[in-house]
């Protein structure tokens, strides 16, 4: 092995145990040129130049050979660095209880492809994790991408290590179904490549949010969803989400927001899952939900066509109080850096800001020194591309690893 040889071995050596953290990086947005990617890393050039290179050729990346100095920028330039957007995919699925969808999403959270959402969601877990890795699999078939791995997002509790979903209350399959299991197995025998992961709805959007949306650079990232009916949450801490002993940290759905309230699913009265979903703010408008579309759809139309009519305010005005006193509560336990809000919580933020915020601050005592920044989600699909991140994981820890393919030599 000639000098030349030897020393390019010796950097891609010591940059094997950065090809994870690089690709993160790059992944996550905060790595756009290699003098970035350098000084994140803490290695030299020419080491975090052997890792770019490497991970171009595994497909993951794309470094331009051609930069381009920024305007008023100073220095030599930088080559740029981009997600490979030709590169492989992970295979994700979300059910909710208006239907599932499928779709393939590569790199940096970008959604490459989706299958048309289905409306009807069978008691039967099987029966319908069958149909979305069907329509995840004619995806791939006419993508013709590699594929590294499935992840599911289910609005439920996932109970770990066991992955079963623990209390799938709006989708009347029996608790304790197996789903993890399940959609593994159906991955195995529709030939697709890679682990499969399930994962609850809004920690997979709260992880996605953290990567690549609204929650990105925050340390201690609190997210609030309802979706299509319920509510959930989730904390990312220093990047990770935080999912408790065995998986079931941050039901925030259940804390009692009206003691004298609606009656909740689970058991008691007046819980978050049920004065601040779409069903509570239909009903709070005084009207009807219809089979047409799905609940939040409904909402979000009423807000859109009607927001000055006084039943509509009145609607705004009701679930807005009852979201910031349950905010107000996490707050005081939880110290969050940051909010963000997804659903129709985003849209009941949007319509009154001001009001939701004050509540907050007013009811905790930590918003009272100095205020939580609450914000809207901004990923379309969120839990989808939360999904997608269980599956790409494998490959942020360990690139060479999960795809299979010896470092080079020369």
């Amino acid at each position: 092995m000639n000098g030349k040889a030897t020393t390019t071995r010796t950097r891609l050596d010591r940059g094997r145990g950065a090809l994870g953290p690089a690709l993160e990086l790059v992944h996550t947005g905060r790595a756009p040129t290699r003098a970035v990617l350098t000084a994140e890393l803490g290695v030299t050039r020419a080491t975090a130049g052997a890792v770019a290179a490497e991970l171009e050729a595994l497909g993951l990346i794309r470094v331009d050979s051609r930069p381009g100095a920024a305007a008023g920028s100073q220095g030599r330039p930088s080559h740029r660095l981009t997600v490979d957007e030709n590169g492989p995919v992970a295979l994700a699925a979300q059910v909710h209880a208006d239907g599932f969808r499928a779709a393939l999403v590569g790199l940096g959270g970008r959604i490459v492809a989706t299958a048309p959402g289905c409306l009807e969601v069978t008691a039967d877990p099987a029966q319908v994790l069958a149909a979305v890795v069907e329509a995840g699999a004619g995806l791939l078939r006419e993508s013709g991408r590699r594929c590294v791995g499935a992840g599911l997002a289910v609005p439920s509790a996932v109970a770990e290590p066991d992955g079963t979903a623990l209390n799938p209350l709006h989708l009347a399959w029996p608790a304790g179904a197996p789903v993890r299991d399940v959609f593994a197995d159906l991955v195995r025998a529709a030939g697709i490549d890679g682990p499969a992961f399930a994962g609850n709805d809004v920690n997979l959007a709260a992880l996605a949010e953290h990567r690549h949306g609204a929650g990105r650079g925050a340390q201690h990232l609190l997210c609030v969803a309802t979706g299509h009916r319920g509510v959930g949450g989730a904390l990312v801490l220093d990047g990770r989400l935080h999912t408790g002993s065995s998986g079931l940290a941050l039901e925030v759905g259940h804390l009692t927001v009206n003691p004298a309230g609606r009656p909740c699913h689970c058991g008691s009265r007046g819980c978050l899952d049920v004065e601040t979903d779409p069903l509570a703010f239909l009903t709070a408008a005084g009207r009807l939900p219809g089979p047409e579309v799905s609940l939040l759809q409904q909402c979000r139309d009423l807000l859109s066509d009607e927001p000055d009519d006084p039943g509509v305010r009145a609607a705004i005005e009701e679930l807005v109080d009852r979201l910031g006193l349950g905010l107000a509560g996490l707050v005081n336990i939880l110290n969050p850096d940051r909010i963000i809000l997804g659903g129709l919580h985003r849209e009941l933020l949007a319509a009154d800001p001001d009001r939701l915020r004050a509540v907050v601050a007013d009811r905790s005592l930590w918003g009272r020194s100095g205020g939580v920044p609450i914000l809207a989600c901004t990923l379309d699909h969120n839990s989808l591309a939360g999904a997608a991140e269980l599956a790409w994981q494998p490959v942020l820890d360990d690139p060479l690893s999960a795809l299979g393919r010896p470092l080079a030599h020369s």
